[in-house]
């Protein structure tokens, strides 16, 4: 006698309650997800609230980006950081403006991409897109936070206490993040607004004090040009210069891939529909620009008054301004008091700076994988992907021992793997729709990323092998969920058109019987020869009719369909023909949505002559297969009832 089912522990079932309590949400057909849908999963704030929440990577890089360009560059430093601000102003922000207007629903530079490949292809693209988003979010996320632990660590106050335990504050800060984003977005954003309004309002006073001091000591600006000519015999030997140096400084660009891909967070205008949200548009350009401008300002004044006030010895590594130059100023020029709150102020936005990844990721995720079947439904879902990506943060974080310089590499692979991918994308949407002029621009910024992407992997390939590992992860498990998932009822929706309805409406006989017929052989006497074989399979009598069903696959890559239906009449015989991407799955849901309330609808089918090997595959890649029996199993797993549930016929 076969025992019975155990229920679940209490425990357990409060836990999976807690964990999915967010609806799903259903993915439409298309790129873009319904404006009522999108607001019912985040709330929508003010832009500059989300500016902050994608900004604290951004801005958080003021921490060591002077400290990083005065070591690449020495007395070249403000020349190159010039170079940065240049291609920030006018490639990256109009190329994300340009991303923010194509892409205004959160899916970011990859759904340009996905747009122009179509079938595998392009799926593929934007799963290995996918890897490098990952390898720049996840590697953003464990770097920040190895980061702020550097400095709780190096604090006189703290060496004390946790010296020599990076690994572990690292990993709290990690876990206290995963909390904030447990809570939800809007506490994430709050924090992020109070970080970023302290800690630009501090660096500004540092920066300003800085500036009177340069004013007090004009010689220093002497001694600062000195050193340039002697150093480059002409202006042209120091712009030279300046452009071989901007591939080390390129990580000041990051923060702007994240900006488009929370565009659902921005709040709109009232009317804003889900194919033309103006004012989220609108507002995410806002935010762009802010962000950039706000960067560029404090970039230039940032590195101009470390360079002139601080000794170049003193950046190297072990020297007291390497990785925190413009916290050396305000201990050195603003006292202890001060020093210390700057000091706490960059701990805590180099902590949440992994916040900007993480957002991005709850929102890059969903809208790709389970559209693809290449994720489970609960991938959906808010709180089980945080905890995922906290527990794949702190895998990365023991696998580096919390090091900073040896997750530098990764950082910046990821980074400029996204900025080079959008600009491709822009560019080539530009060239799609004639736009020449505009082509020429993205081609020539897209050019100065593949150089700037190739500079930094032939220089440190380690963080090419990091993002090919996080693409052979991305690809693994994307395809095994896929063929997993394969037996599941993957149609949104059928639509029948009016000669469809008029078809059924003229055969009301039930149980509806349906047979299964190749697409492409139409003439009458191919329909007559079905008929009979049919009939003499199933002992049949002629009084009882039946109407064709013909299915066309269109994009098998395609995991979720819309099945459009329409009919038609050869002779004597009517046809329905369906449109989907995998043929068991359309004839299933066809059925489903045939049923009616009295005897389930009723398929006829011949049993294939292949091997089962090739059928599999065919099933998985082309959308056909072995039909009878997959149908069966895509029915049988989709109604449970066995009265309600269509049946399949099959024959030699």
């Amino acid at each position: 006698m076969p025992s019975a089912k155990r229920a679940p522990h209490p425990i357990i079932e409060d836990v999976s309650r807690w964990l999915v309590q967010d609806e799903p949400v259903q993915e439409p057909e298309g790129f873009y997800e319904p404006e009522k849908k999108a607001q019912a999963r985040h709330q929508t704030h003010p832009w500059w609230k989300v500016m902050c929440l994608t900004g604290v990577d951004y801005f958080s890089t003021l921490g060591y980006q002077p400290g990083i360009a005065a070591l690449a560059a020495g007395a070249l430093s403000p020349i190159a950081t010039l170079v940065l601000v240049l291609v920030t102003l006018f490639g990256a922000l109009p190329m994300y403006r340009r991303v923010a207007e194509q892409s205004p629903h959160g899916d970011g530079s990859i759904s340009m991409l996905e747009r122009l490949l179509t079938y595998w292809p392009g799926k593929f693209l934007v799963l290995t897109l996918i890897g490098f988003v990952a390898t720049g979010f996840i590697i953003t996320i464990t770097l920040s936070a190895a980061d702020a632990a550097a400095h709780i660590t190096e604090n006189p106050f703290m060496k004390p206490l946790v010296g020599g335990h990076e690994i572990l504050v690292t990993l709290l800060l990690i876990l206290l993040l995963g909390m904030v984003f447990i809570k939800g977005f809007k506490e994430a954003i709050g924090i992020a607004v109070v970080l970023v309004a302290v800690y630009l309002g501090l660096s500004a006073v540092v920066i300003g004090q800085s500036a009177a001091m340069i004013g007090a000591q004009p010689h220093v600006i002497g001694d600062w040009l000195g050193a340039l000519q002697q150093g480059y015999a002409s202006p042209l030997a120091v712009v030279g210069a300046a452009l071989l140096v901007f591939p080390k400084l390129a990580l000041g660009l990051s923060g702007f891939e994240t900006g488009v891909v929370v565009m659902p967070l921005i709040k709109g205008d009232p009317g804003d529909t889900e194919a033309e949200p103006v004012g989220r548009i609108r507002n995410g350009k806002r935010l762009l620009t802010t962000a950039a401008l706000l960067m560029s300002v404090f970039l230039i004044a940032s590195s101009v008054v470390t360079t002139l006030l601080i000794p170049a010895p003193l950046f190297q590594p072990g020297g007291e301004a390497n990785g925190r130059a413009l916290a050396y100023l305000a201990h050195e020029h603003l006292g202890g008091l001060l020093g210390t709150a700057y000091d706490v102020s960059t701990i805590g936005i180099l902590w949440f700076a992994g916040a900007s990844a993480m957002a991005g990721l709850l929102n890059i995720v969903p809208r790709y994988l389970p559209r693809y079947g290449m994720a489970p439904e609960w991938s959906r879902v808010h709180r089980p992907l945080v905890l995922i990506f906290v527990l794949i943060c702190v895998v990365v974080t023991l696998a580096f021992r919390a090091n900073v310089d040896n997750q530098a590499a990764a950082y910046a692979t990821g980074v400029l793997a996204m900025m080079t991918s959008a600009a491709v994308a822009v560019a080539l949407s530009a060239a799609r729709r004639r736009q020449r002029g505009r082509a020429w621009a993205f081609g020539v910024i897209s050019a100065i990323f593949v150089y700037t992407s190739a500079v930094t992997v032939i220089s440190n390939p380690q963080g090419l092998y990091i993002a090919a590992l996080f693409i052979v992860l991305v690809l693994a498990v994307g395809i095994s969920s896929r063929v997993s998932r394969s037996f599941e009822l993957r149609v949104s929706s059928v639509q029948l058109d009016e000669s469809a309805i008029r078809l059924l409406k003229a055969s009301p006989i039930r149980p509806l019987r349906l047979v299964s017929h190749y697409p492409g052989r139409s003439s009458e006497e191919e329909y007559r020869k079905q008929e009979m074989r049919v009939r003499q399979m199933v002992h049949l009598p002629p009084e009882q009719p039946f109407i064709f069903l013909e299915v066309e696959v269109d994009d098998a890559s395609e995991f979720t369909d819309v099945v459009e239906v329409t009919g038609f009449q050869v002779g004597a015989y009517g046809v329905l023909k369906a449109t989907g991407s995998s043929v068991p799955n359309t004839i299933a849901a066809v059925m489903l949505h045939l049923r009616g309330k009295g005897a389930p609808p009723q398929v006829y089918m011949r049993w294939s002559e292949q091997s089962p090997l090739p059928l599999a595959l065919d099933f998985v890649i082309g959308g056909r297969g072995d039909v009878p029996p997959l149908t069966r199993e895509i029915l049988r797993r989709a109604e449970p009832d066995r009265d309600r549930r269509p049946i399949v016929h099959v024959g030699g």
